[in-house]
């Protein structure tokens, strides 16, 4: 007897999920179906000057999940190995319509309170609820754009000129309702070795200044001084200070920010990690190093390397606390053909 289709989605992911392989699930009755994509990769005219086409990727020219390739079986159980103590610290930010947002994104929240009105017409109605044990609830409405908070981004999120990770085309990922390739759902859960490089503790300052570039010497001093080495697989936090900002003084929030340079995203790939982020709304320095080149370092890493993001993390306690390696876990809601996701990441020890 043949599975059903339902049966097929649990058992391609039985056993998959924290393991790190990406696997999309098969549409069935009422879901949103994905044409197959046209193929414009062979045609690489177009592209801005001095570019050249930059894939197939490392890993594969149909590769849709890039350097979260690094996160084997192996690094997970080594993960698992560094939970000592059982305590665990909340990276993720409290989302609400104050929130600091990028120009152009919002968030919205609204309470339904109707179930109160219709519970109490329905024929077995008793009191101020449905049935004699007088239930109701509440739901919300929301309306907003998934870039907003403590969030994970799609390495579909950024192009060069019209080009995809893996070169792409937005003619040819880009649908009504979404990216048909690249989409979040694609996305993994995430479970490896975390790493918090505090250059914000090297530099001697509470919050590094607007603009600041870090450094590969930065990097390299400070896991120096922490004593940490990284290995393929890990996701680097980087702790500049600048979310003590957030939901503060969200006007200075926003005016820039310090971060990673171009020359030290390129090391860290070269390291082989998962995933890196930070306690600022984008990741890079803003401004950044070249002025005519805006956001080049999370243009290079989606576009280029395929190497995931995180924006908005809540580093301060790691940084309070001194603990600089510990298990990671992220986990994220899969919806269809999204360029972001919102994220309730975690530090355990």
């Amino acid at each position: 007897m043949r599975p059903t289709a339902a049966q097929m989605v649990v058992l391609r992911w039985s056993g998959a999920a924290l393991l790190g392989l990406a696997v999309a699930a098969p549409c069935v009755a009422g879901e949103q179906s994905a044409s197959a994509p046209s193929d414009s990769r062979n045609d690489t005219s177009g592209l801005p000057d001095g570019v050249s086409p930059w894939w197939p990727s490392r890993y594969g020219a149909d590769d849709q999940i890039g350097t979260l390739n690094e996160i084997t079986p192996a690094v997970v159980r080594r993960a698992a190995e560094l939970v000592k103590r059982g305590s665990v610290i909340d990276l993720g930010r409290v989302l609400d319509e104050n929130a600091p947002k990028f120009p152009g994104r919002y968030w919205h929240q609204t309470v339904d309170v109707s179930a109160y009105s219709s519970n109490a017409r329905r024929t077995d109605a008793v009191g101020k609820g449905w049935g004699r044990n007088q239930i109701n609830w509440i739901t919300e409405i929301q309306a907003g754009t998934f870039q907003v908070g403590t969030q994970l981004d799609s390495i579909g999120h950024i192009q060069i000129g019209d080009r995809f990770y893996n070169g792409w085309s937005v003619k040819d990922l880009v649908e009504p309702w979404g990216l048909s390739r690249l989409g979040i759902e694609t996305v993994p859960p995430i479970v490896t070795r975390g790493v918090l490089i505090d250059v914000a503790a090297l530099k001697g300052v509470e919050r590094l200044p607007r603009g600041y570039v870090i450094s590969v010497a930065d990097l390299q001093a400070a896991l120096k001084k922490q004593g940490v080495a990284l290995a393929s697989g890990d996701a680097v936090l980087v702790h500049t200070g600048w979310g003590g900002l957030y939901g503060k003084d969200n006007e200075q929030f926003l005016s820039g920010e310090p971060g990673v340079g171009l020359s030290a995203i390129e090391w860290l790939y070269e390291k082989r990690i998962a995933v890196t982020g930070a306690d600022t709304w984008s990741y890079g320095a803003v401004p950044g190093e070249d002025e005519q080149r805006p956001f080049l370092v999370p243009q290079t890493m989606y576009v280029k390397m395929g190497l995931f993001g995180l924006e908005n993390l809540a580093t301060e306690e790691l940084a309070r606390r001194g603990i600089y390696e510990f298990m990671f876990s992220l986990s994220h809601a899969r919806t269809r053909g999204s360029t972001a996701a919102v994220i309730a990441p975690a530090a355990i020890y």
